[in-house]
């Protein structure tokens, strides 16, 4: 990347839930909704949602991307394995989770610094305001839209359609 080129979601790389390091340009040609996630939050019934959409319309290209985070309230103080064992458990969650992140501030992860430029909050604030803010991303990289914490993910569930389905379309 040059630096004339502005960066796009693909290159970025975010470390999973085991250690590895993931390039997101795995998920070219995908729909993304990417969300900071936490354990201990009123927000983490969210998780129930997130996976029916991810079982719902994965075949057609959706992944839901889970980045926990302990930013907000100190509500992921568990352990890597403790989260992932509790997402699992709890809500039967398989799409891709990754090492707790944060999303804000000096040590905010690459990735969030460039959504949250990309697709500002309530009158134009960058900052993440809480666990459970959602990224949607078309299939070309491009960052959509940004929903908040009280956003259900059943209440993006049309965008989604609309995504996969004009995309697809393109795909083809």
């Amino acid at each position: 990347m040059t630096a004339s080129t502005l960066p796009s979601i693909y290159d970025f790389t975010a470390t999973d839930i085991d250690g590895k390091p993931v390039s997101l340009s795995t998920y070219r040609n995908s729909v993304l909704l990417i969300v900071n996630t936490a354990s201990q939050c009123g927000f983490t019934p969210q998780y129930q949602g997130l996976q029916a959409l991810q079982d719902k319309y994965a075949s057609q290209g959706f992944v839901v991307l889970g980045f926990p985070c302990n930013q907000f309230g100190q509500q992921e103080p568990g352990s890597t394995s403790e989260i992932q064992s509790f997402c699992e458990r709890r809500f039967g969650v398989t799409f891709p989770l990754f090492q707790k992140i944060d999303v804000n501030g000096q040590n905010a992860h690459p990735l969030y610094k460039y959504l949250t430029k990309a697709a500002p909050g309530i009158f134009g604030t960058e900052a993440v305001k809480w666990n459970f803010t959602k990224f949607l991303v078309d299939r070309a990289g491009n960052v959509v839209k940004r929903y908040s914490s009280l956003t259900k993910p059943e209440d993006i569930e049309k965008a989604i359609q609309t995504l996969l389905q004009a995309q697809s379309a393109v795909l083809k």
